[in-house]
């Protein structure tokens, strides 16, 4: 039941395929005039072009419930950044050292989703499932960008493992923000070779965003399940649409 896909909205097919190419190396596996799938290791971008998009309700600021970001590992950090630099990619974080002993930096892709790259496995502070834990780290330095992650706010942590353990996800470890004093903590829940990265703001208001399945950006995660929790709350290209506690989308990738 692990991340099979993540489902993206985009203007324009050959461009956002191109700037995946370009920037993290994604090989195109299908693509048309309305739509394109691309490989990144473990998991598929599926792109869908929209022609009259809503304007997404999506905020960066981390205490939006629900999609956070997408991330990638990768090998050569410093290389990309560059890259991405001179195509004058916007940026919403420069390159950091962060808890966990990584690198990270964000930037955003044509449409604004935004992405993550790491570099180095993270060292985590709390480790609840070893076994994951290794065969997490295992999987080494990525030859090429590899998707990783499916970031999310969340206001209730105990809710949230509930609801994903329903679908095969365990929680596998943790890093603590110390330097936060929004009671920042980022857990992770574990299926297969990708998490879902769950932020929990302890001392901070969040605020919760309605469904959008026509904005531009992020759609859903297409996990590898016969079965979902709850009932669909809509319909994406003839697949009904989950949602978890907190606004993330998701679809079934084998219905």
């Amino acid at each position: 039941m692990a991340i099979e896909s993540v489902l993206l909205n985009v203007s324009d097919i050959e461009r956002s395929a191109e700037f995946y190419r370009r920037h993290l190396d994604a090989t195109v596996v299908a693509s048309g005039p309305d739509s394109a799938e691309l490989d990144l290791v473990t998991a598929r971008l599926v792109l869908t072009r929209v022609d009259a998009p809503a304007e997404s309700t999506w905020v960066g600021d981390d205490l939006q419930r629900g999609f956070r970001h997408v991330g990638f590992k990768v090998s050569d950090l410093d290389a990309r950044v560059a890259a991405l630099h001179d195509a004058h990619v916007p940026f919403h974080l420069e390159p950091i050292h962060a808890e966990g002993g990584v690198r990270i930096t964000f930037f955003f892709d044509p449409d604004g989703t935004l992405l993550e790259l790491v570099e180095g496995p993270l060292q985590y502070h709390e480790v609840y499932d070893r076994d994951a834990v290794e065969q997490d780290w295992g999987l080494g330095d990525p030859e090429r960008p590899r998707f990783d992650h499916v970031a999310e706010t969340v206001d209730d942590l105990e809710a949230t493992k509930a609801h994903y353990a329903k679908l095969g996800y365990d929680l596998m470890s943790g890093i603590h923000q110390p330097s936060d004093d929004r009671g920042f903590e980022i857990n992770f829940l574990r299926h297969g070779d990708s998490s879902l990265e769950i932020f929990t703001y302890e001392r901070a208001e969040k605020a919760q965003r309605a469904p959008q399945l026509d904005a531009p950006g992020f759609v859903a995660v297409g996990f590898g399940a016969e079965s979902a929790p709850g009932d669909p709350v809509g319909a994406l290209a003839g697949r009904d649409v989950y949602t978890g506690p907190d606004g993330l989308l998701y679809v079934l990738a084998d219905a």
